[in-house]
């Protein structure tokens, strides 16, 4: 799933993808499959992810930083690269561009963040709740009159699915994609269009409730 997500965001404009993951020694084979396959890792600690975000930023000297989780198999590049381009478009007036912000439009698994490093270090030093230090963003979610976001919508209100991975059943929705295409360059219109023909694939996981940040 890790290899799916970097191989659909590298065809976004970054400069690069990195997997930011534990010191945990469990995670040690995450390090030996970036290195296998070429892809960028940073280790930092487990249960403080803002600090591991923020150092792993520092580490590559990343001016915005793109925040997208390694539980979105179906990510997609099209709508990352608009992410970043009316971020940039915007800066400096702007803190923070988001799908999912001011409010959700897109599927829950089309998840993506752009802020800038001095953002990310305004969380890092300001942010000492448990909540945000694991999910990194509840600052800004909690605190919008702070800060300046640009939402990325959709014109037609797609929340309700989830293409995202926590559960078994997630697994077996996103394992119907994948098989339908047998490649991982499709569009997130055209896995939208395949759920149209397929209209009971949707009742897989539409009863999972997600976690809520407090």
């Amino acid at each position: 799933m890790l290899v799916r997500v970097v191989n659909r965001l590298r065809r976004a404009p970054a400069d690069e993808v990195v997997i930011a993951t534990t010191e945990n020694p469990a995670d040690d084979q995450i390090e030996k499959l970036c290195a296998q396959r070429g892809i960028e890792c940073f280790r930092g600690s487990e249960n403080d992810v803002l600090d591991r975000y923020y150092q792993a930023a520092r580490r590559y000297g990343a001016d915005i930083v793109v925040r997208v989780t390694s539980d979105c198999p179906v990510v997609d590049p099209g709508l990352t690269s608009r992410l970043i381009y009316e971020f940039c478009e915007r800066l400096p007036n702007i803190d923070c561009a988001s799908t999912v912000l001011p409010v959700r439009t897109y599927p829950r698994g089309l998840d993506a963040e752009a802020f800038s490093l001095g953002v990310l270090e305004k969380l890092w030093r300001e942010d000492r709740s448990p909540v945000g230090r694991e999910h990194v963003t509840p600052f800004i979610h909690n605190n919008l009159d702070q800060f300046c976001v640009h939402g990325i919508t959709h014109t037609v209100d797609c929340s309700y699915m989830r293409w995202t991975v926590d559960t078994p059943e997630d697994f077996d929705l996103i394992g119907r994609i994948y098989e339908a295409f047998q490649h991982d360059r499709f569009s997130w219109q055209e896995v939208l269009a395949l759920l149209g023909k397929h209209p009971d694939w949707l009742e897989i996981n539409s009863h999972i409730e997600q976690k809520v940040m407090a």
